[in-house]
């Protein structure tokens, strides 16, 4: 990559504002009860990966369209100050901007999730700033502003940028198959490998993105850890880390993918990067909310070094 490139990665997505809270009993029937922590934070899966790189050391930037109203203020304001740069957010008078209510419970972590889109609309194709993208080394994206996200990925791959590929659990379309084919690095979770290859083993949906371009497939499973496959290389297993009394799963799949991504700017190989993804992912359970416990590159460094290699091993 070109020296002169101002920008590690560039993500295009969806900026949310994050309510969580904390609770005794997830909503199954009508009832009161009091929050026993609350939080207002930003999130969305890309912009909270850019987040997380930034943490780490890398330079930043997001592409997206938020609303003129205090969610909007919010988000904007949080960027800044967590050292993302917002040059490229559209702002759109008179919208309403992307807002996020979740519940975590108290004994097991378990979430409700309830999604207020805001009126700000897509990011059309004429719109996307391309003078962003020639600047920087990776573009993050996971399918939203779908028909912006599809240039931008061709763009990129042009102008010789690397395109990474979030696929999130339960959002695989069909037409992200293109996303999928575009992409260098395709980080998915389990469930969206097994929706877009129709098999039911990590190796052989591994296997199955593989075919279809990516030189980098990494398959997620919470708990369970991640299985990486790239190209010309056997498949290989990085354990989760485990947290003692761990508060909250958001933003850990983010996390993890900013992490890899990071790893992939050190020049790291795949089974450093994924290590370095699982350490920050386990990291960021630490609090309430999706960036509250993202720690800095020395932070995770010594959790490393205590913690040990983490068990890859070879399949």
């Amino acid at each position: 990559m070109s020296s002169r490139r101002t920008i590690d990665v560039v993500g295009l997505g969806v900026s949310t504002l994050d309510f969580l809270q904390i609770v005794d009993e997830l909503p199954g029937k009508e009832l009161v009860q009091r929050a026993n922590q609350s939080l207002l934070q930003g999130g969305g899966p890309v912009a909270t990966a850019m987040v997380a790189l930034s943490k780490l050391g890398s330079r930043t930037a997001m592409i997206d369209k938020v609303g003129d109203d205090w969610r909007g203020r919010l988000i904007l304001e949080e960027f800044i100050k967590k050292r993302v740069s917002v040059d490229w957010i559209r702002i759109v008078r008179g919208a309403t901007s992307s807002m996020t209510s979740i519940l975590v419970r108290r004994s097991d972590g378990s979430r409700a999730i309830t999604f207020s889109p805001g009126t700000a609309e897509e990011l059309q194709p004429e719109e996307l700033p391309e003078e962003i993208i020639t600047d920087a080394r990776i573009l993050h994206l996971n399918g939203r502003h779908f028909n912006a996200a599809v240039k931008a990925a061709k763009f990129a791959r042009a102008c010789g940028v690397k395109v990474s590929f979030d696929g999130g659990a339960h959002r695989f379309r069909e037409e992200f198959r293109d996303l999928v084919a575009l992409s260098d690095i395709c980080i998915v979770a389990r469930e969206f490998s097994r929706s877009f290859s129709g098999a039911e083993d990590d190796e052989t949906a591994g296997r199955v993105l593989l075919e279809t371009g990516p030189g980098t497939i990494v398959i997620t499973a919470g708990a369970e850890g991640s299985m990486i496959i790239a190209r010309g290389h056997k498949a290989i297993r990085q354990p989760a880390y485990n947290i003692e009394n761990p508060i909250d799963s958001t933003g850990a799949g983010d996390a993890y993918h900013g992490a890899f991504l990071h790893g992939v700017l050190m020049g790291l190989g795949v089974a450093e990067c994924a290590r370095l993804a699982a350490a920050v992912a386990a990291l960021n359970t630490r609090m309430l909310g999706g960036r509250s416990g993202l720690p800095t590159f020395e932070e995770v460094e010594s959790f490393m070094t205590r913690m040990g290699p983490g068990g890859i091993a070879p399949q």
